[in-house]
């Protein structure tokens, strides 16, 4: 079965699967892994100081020889130095979320960089590919960490999205397995990013704490949170009953910042506080069961897509 399609050829890899890029799990241990494997694996930047993300990448690309990226939160406080380091080290693919795209992305693209961002209606695609962007991640309410306002589902926003532009789509959001995959494909995507799955992988440097609470979850372990400042879906926990009862009582951003305080998502996703700590994680948790090498969760997707194609294409 051929697997070449507009998203292997615009990163010149064998399978369409990406590794998100998340903050505290997404170190050169496991991007480089997944590119190992056939997939695109990013480096999460978000956790990251400038100087870290330099050693990041250059251990990754000792560690491969295939391409992959870094995944680069528009928040965050020292943005430049990160993209300095990136063009420094010639980083050869780079994904953007949680800002404008127009920001950066023609400087970036300039450098010779693919350039994605992420996106959570139709609207925000739209503007993304109006700012040069290669290609975008249609990122659905199921998505664990930082989310959309609009709340649309997978289902919902990977067709919308597919019919507003031309570049291609990567669905994301609630997408763990082979067979969700496939069902992404038929909606329109040219291929999918992973994120919870590759949480519980043995080279995710989240902790192993977070990774058995992660293995351990089930339907309805997750909710969106912090919708004043923004939202974010988390592992129910200590913190997060705390959140709740802030907004049940009519809480403002300010209060909820300082809730949130500093470090609460390294303490819970890097420390393994899981009580005091910021969980983030998608509905998909309820769904992984078991902690493999990074490796092994790319052949086990694309291995169950494969077979799942043809089971329903040829009814056998």
């Amino acid at each position: 079965m051929s697997n070449l399609n507009r998203i292997t050829k615009l990163f010149g890899i064998n399978y369409p699967i990406i590794q998100a890029g998340m903050v505290w799990a997404s170190g050169w241990k496991l991007a480089s892994a997944v590119s190992n494997a056939g997939a695109l694996g990013l480096i999460g930047s978000g956790s990251m100081y400038p100087d870290v993300l330099r050693e990041h990448i250059r251990k990754c690309m000792a560690a491969t020889s295939k391409p992959f990226g870094v995944n680069l939160p528009l928040i965050y406080p020292d943005v430049e130095g990160h993209i300095n380091i990136i063009l420094e080290e010639k980083v050869p693919i780079v994904f953007t979320s949680a800002g404008n795209p127009k920001a950066w992305t023609a400087m970036l693209k300039e450098n010779g960089i693919t350039v994605v961002h992420v996106v959570s209606s139709s609207r925000f695609a739209l503007k993304a590919e109006e700012a040069g962007c290669d290609a975008v991640v249609a990122e659905g309410f199921e998505a664990g960490g930082h989310n959309g306002r609009e709340e649309t589902t997978t289902m919902v926003l990977v067709p919308a999205v597919k019919e507003t532009v031309h570049i291609p789509v990567l669905a994301a959001g609630g997408i763990a397995t082979g067979k969700q995959m496939l069902a992404a494909i038929a909606l329109g995507a040219d291929g999918v990013q992973v994120g919870s799955r590759f949480v519980c992988t043995e080279e995710a440097s989240s902790h192993i704490a977070f990774k058995e609470a992660v293995v351990n979850a089930v339907e309805g372990d997750t909710m969106l949170s912090m919708k004043k400042v923004m939202p974010v879906r988390l592992l129910k926990n200590k913190f997060f009953d705390a959140v709740r009862d802030a907004e049940s009582s009519g809480a403002g951003s300010e209060a909820l910042q300082q809730l949130l305080g500093r470090g609460r998502a390294k303490k819970g996703m890097f420390e393994g506080s899981l009580d005091e700590g910021e969980l983030e994680i998608g509905q998909v948790s309820s769904l992984i069961k078991n902690i493999l090498p990074a490796g092994a969760v790319v052949r086990e997707i694309w291995n169950e897509y494969c077979n799942s194609l043809n089971t329903l294409t040829t009814g056998i």
